[in-house]
């Protein structure tokens, strides 16, 4: 039988109503003749509340244990799901990690997975099990402990299945019906896309947009999978949501796809640095032995000597990257006048597949946020993205200023 794989997040399974919908979804999809894979993540607020017991008992936290605790709320959903597949007579039976299993690295709380063998759930479905209901986020480590993925790990576990059974489709099942062109709760001119490049999925998840995780999308561009995003809350039909594939099954031929942001933005500054071979090396190896997770860089023509070199990062990771800073500064690798954190900023982003042979982008960007009186604090690009740091404020009006320059809620 074709394989299919659904994942169904936190809110797809919020409470037994809510299971018993999806679990409708599943029948249909059996009743197709799929034999069927289902992901699912914990209920809504339910690992928020796992995670706030840890931190209540133990702030400085045994990782193994935090994720011996965070995981089990995988593991209710996944028995409530295939009980409740089991009243409506479709054979269905639970798996957690270990069961599988989902082998991982010894990461834990971040663990990333390394092999799925498919031996044990085969041998299930050729006895007539129509549906594994798999608990999601969570693997088994080398030393046999239970690991997690990280956030929204359960969209990377439904991917590295469906690429470990070779399934024709991974469908994701959210709160959203699918991927549009901005933020709907910012520019209500927002419009969802039938399709979408695993390099434009990837670029919007990577810079703000929470529709997909960003490890899943790698993971699907690198084997190949077919994601379709759907909303838990609609009725579906065979072109509902967004579908997440090759760049040459995307017909719609425009420079930009999207208009992405991050509001958690923060710019940090080194002044009057020594201009020297090996200054860039000092600064960002340091900060990242802190784990600070570095984005936009520009570093100033030098003056006699020094120069100035800026930096994006996370506004939550600004004082480790300060503590990481000021440690290289006393023990004298590095030697600058001042740090400045300005952590009042944004950043907004133009993603497109279309850009690497359409020329005028970057100018039609710079030119509408100029328009709007916004001032670009800090730029980077890649080939298929143009992004720029701006005052918070402005923020909204610059997603909306852009949605509206490069006509996205137009279709090609």
């Amino acid at each position: 039988m074709p394989v299919l794989v659904m994942k169904f997040g936190g809110t797809s399974v919020a409470n037994i109503d809510r299971i018993r919908r999806a679990a409708k979804r599943v029948g249909v999809e059996v009743a197709k003749g799929y034999d069927v894979i289902v992901i699912v993540s914990a209920m809504s607020g339910k690992t928020n509340e796992l995670v706030g017991w840890v931190d209540e008992v133990s702030p400085l936290y045994d990782a193994r244990e935090y994720d011996a605790v965070v995981s089990s709320g995988e593991n209710v959903t996944a028995g409530l799901m295939a009980l409740t597949l089991q009243e409506m007579d479709v054979p269905a039976r639970s798996w957690q990690g270990w069961q599988v299993p989902v082998k991982t690295s010894d990461a834990h709380s971040a663990a990333r997975i390394e092999e799925i063998p498919p031996e044990n759930i085969t041998a299930k479905f050729a006895e007539g099990m129509k549906v594994a209901v798999i608990a999601g986020f969570q693997g088994v480590s080398h030393e046999s402990r239970i690991t997690t993925l990280g956030r929204g790990g359960s969209d990377t576990t439904a991917v590295a299945f469906a690429a470990a059974f070779g399934a024709e489709r991974c469908d994701i099942y959210t709160d959203v019906d699918g991927v549009y062109t901005t933020d709907p709760r910012v520019s209500d001119k927002a419009r969802k896309l039938d399709k979408i490049s695993f390099e434009e999925m990837l670029e919007l998840a990577s810079l703000g947009a929470k529709v997909l995780q960003t490890r899943s999308v790698e993971l699907a561009m690198r084997y190949h999978v077919k994601l379709r995003v759907l909303s838990s809350f609609e009725e579906q039909s065979d072109e509902a949501g967004t579908l997440v594939c090759d760049e040459e099954e995307v017909m719609e031929n425009r420079p930009v796809a999207g208009i992405a942001y991050s509001r958690d933005e923060a710019k940090m500054t080194l002044v009057s640095v020594a201009d020297r071979p090996g200054i860039a090396a000092a600064i960002f190896g340091p900060l990242s032995e802190a784990g600070v997770n570095v984005d936009m860089i520009i570093q100033n023509i030098a003056e006699e000597g020094r120069t100035d070199m800026t930096f994006s990062c996370p506004t939550d990771q600004v004082k480790r990257a300060e503590k990481a800073l000021n440690a290289a500064k006393d023990s004298g690798d590095i030697n600058f006048h001042d740090l400045i954190a300005d952590t009042d900023v944004a950043k907004v982003s133009a993603v497109g597949i279309g850009m690497r042979s359409q020329s005028g982008v970057a100018a039609k960007m710079f030119k509408t946020l100029s328009d709007e009186g916004i001032n670009i604090k800090v730029i980077a690009t890649s080939e298929i993205k143009i992004s720029v740091l701006i005052d918070r404020k402005y923020m909204e009006l610059a997603v909306q200023a852009l949605h509206d320059a490069f006509e996205l809620e137009k279709a090609a």
